[in-house]
């Protein structure tokens, strides 16, 4: 429930604190006043797209805030998620603001959220019916998620969407196998080529490296020869002269003199060990002399060539050696599933069947549950309808099963077709109602089901927009009725030119706009007894409010006691 709404700088609002209770609320007031401006700004708080043109003009931004009590358990558990909890009232306060730049930002609870939170948590709390609303009973899908609603379908609904999912998943995997299938063949011949292209190289990752580091080495094998010869020569190969054969002898005269100085022992071992490890390094140099290319010219001639291939081939698959590898890999994957493609067909085939029939299982017990829900609401809105002056209306839902050849043809809803057929008066044939409906008896037909689906949809405040277009005397008051009822078990609000309606409302707003200080504002205020008389009486006269208007005004609202009795 909407407790209390402030709207700032939103078109010709400046600043307007509207307060709100249980029950029927209507909006009254001059054409132009503004009272769309109020429906836009609870629009802004619902998570509709923001529109800067909104913004009044010369103010940096604009601001909606909206106080809600009575959440319910999906509401509190979506806001949950998000760390957010309501007041010790129960309650939450949401701030929807709009810069001029364009920038928008939404906080519940002084927290702030993404506009998909808000609107998954407002989806439930406020219903705005309008004339888009009217017109999309156009539209035969609408109807379909009309019966859905009434039937509670959502969890069995969300089971067949899920399987459907994974059933048009699998579709689409054998729609590109049979696309390819047409070129499977150039496919194969040309990612075996690119797979004997690389393969004929018999590249390694890291062999591109190895081969330069080596180019390298041939190109200063006449430095790499000068100094390791004289390194090798300097610590191993002279008999007398090395640094090896030096320490040898140094070794065996320490020996000689550890019995007669103690303080030389364990010296011995510590020039063997320097000694094995000249040994060590003489022996890396020598290695090193030893792998020199006998052949550097010719060596150096192979590596290039090896290089030059290397090179071709990351040019045509990849930036690295193992890239390259990597693009192997892949078009030979690639070129399995292609080889493979019959048995994978089959494969996905079998399982699109296991699929189909699980979720046709699904979409048949959708069919069962909306035909026996159809025939409910028909009933009521049948019902409803002939209370709102439609006394000889045909009212019933024509739900079909669609059909590809003898199997029963799937969609994201079922295998329903649904639509909504009517005819006002005795005699003539029910049609589609966007082919028959007036407007007048759109606006009825759409309070109708919304009165019928009240109760089941959760929403637990409903605004209705000019609910009145088309229809008067007896016929909107009859609305309003009607409207009043549905207050019983839902905060109601209506918009209206309707003084049938406005007077059978248990609180009255007008709406209404003034020069101040040389800028257009609306302000909204509660209307009391006196105020009501006149705000009717200006709504049933014309230029001149006459006496007799005043008095029609009176009995209206005098008559709402019997009126709703009666009922």
């Amino acid at each position: 429930m909407l407790l209390s709404l402030r709207i700032e700088n939103v078109a010709v609002i400046k600043c307007a604190d509207i307060d709100f209770s249980r029950g029927f609320t209507a909006m009254t007031g001059e054409t132009g006043a503004g009272k769309s401006v109020i429906l836009d700004g609870i629009s802004l708080l619902l998570g509709a797209k923001a529109d800067r043109e909104l913004i009044r003009h010369g103010e940096p931004q604009a601001s909606v805030s909206g106080l809600f009590t009575e959440l319910s358990e999906d509401i509190l558990n979506t806001l949950s998620e998000c760390g957010i909890f309501a007041d010790e009232d129960g309650a939450i306060h949401i701030l929807r603001t709009v810069a001029a730049d364009g920038r928008s930002a939404v906080r519940i609870n002084g927290r702030a959220v993404s506009l998909s939170v808000l609107r998954s948590v407002t989806r439930s709390l406020v219903g705005i019916h309008g004339q888009s609303d009217t017109g999309a009973l156009l539209d035969p899908q609408h109807h379909l998620e009309l019966v859905d609603t009434y039937a509670k379908n959502e969890e069995l609904l969300s089971k067949y969407r899920e399987l459907y999912g994974e059933l048009e998943a699998v579709r689409s995997e054998i729609e590109g196998i049979s696309r390819k299938e047409a070129e499977r063949e150039r496919l194969k011949e040309i990612l075996a080529y690119q797979i004997s292209d690389i393969d004929a190289l018999s590249l390694r990752d890291g062999e591109e490296e190895e081969l330069i580091d080596r180019k390298i080495k041939i190109k200063n094998s006449e430095k790499i020869t000068k100094n390791c010869e004289f390194v090798h020569k300097a610590l191993r190969g002279g008999e007398k002269v090395s640094v090896y054969s030096l320490l040898s002898r140094s070794i065996s005269a320490l020996n000689q003199l550890c019995g007669v100085i103690p303080e030389l022992e364990g010296r011995t071992e510590e020039l063997t060990d320097m000694m094995y490890r000249i040994d060590d390094i003489a022996e890396v140099v020598k290695d090193q002399l030893d792998s020199l290319e006998r052949d550097p010219e010719a060596q150096l001639n192979d590596i290039e060539a090896r290089l030059d291939k290397i090179s071709r081939l990351k040019r045509k698959y990849g930036l690295t050696v193992k890239d390259v590898l990597d693009f192997r890999d892949r078009a030979k994957a690639e070129l399995d599933s292609l080889e493979n493609s019959e048995e994978l067909l089959a494969r996905l085939t079998e399982r699109e069947e296991e699929l189909y029939q699980r979720a046709l299982t699904l979409a048949e017990t959708l069919h069962g549950v909306r035909v026996g829900s159809a025939r409910e609401l028909e009933a009521r809105v049948k019902q409803t309808l002939e209370f709102l002056d439609m006394p000889k209306v045909v009212f019933y839902a024509s739900i079909t099963e669609q059909y590809a050849g003898e199997r029963k043809l799937l969609n994201r809803n079922g295998c329903d077709s649904l639509e909504f057929f009517i005819s006002a008066n005795r005699g003539a044939e029910a049609q589609s109602i966007s082919k028959i409906a007036s407007g007048g008896e759109l606006a009825r037909i759409m309070l109708a089901l919304k009165s019928v689906i009240a109760d089941r949809d959760g929403i637990t405040t409903m605004i209705f927009d000019e609910i009145d277009a088309g229809v008067s005397g007896k016929t909107a008051r009859k609305i309003g009725i009607k409207m009043r009822e549905l207050s019983k078990n839902a905060q109601v609000f209506c918009v209206t030119h309707s003084a049938q309606i406005a007077s059978l409302s248990d609180t009255h707003l007008l709406i209404s706009k003034s020069d101040v200080n040389g800028a257009t504002e609306t302000s909204v205020r509660p209307l009391d007894y006196e105020g009501r008389v006149t705000e009717l009486s200006r709504i049933l006269g014309g230029i001149n409010v006459t006496a007799s208007q005043r008095e029609a005004a009176i009995d209206m609202l005098a008559d709402n006691d019997s009126l709703l009795g009666a009922v």
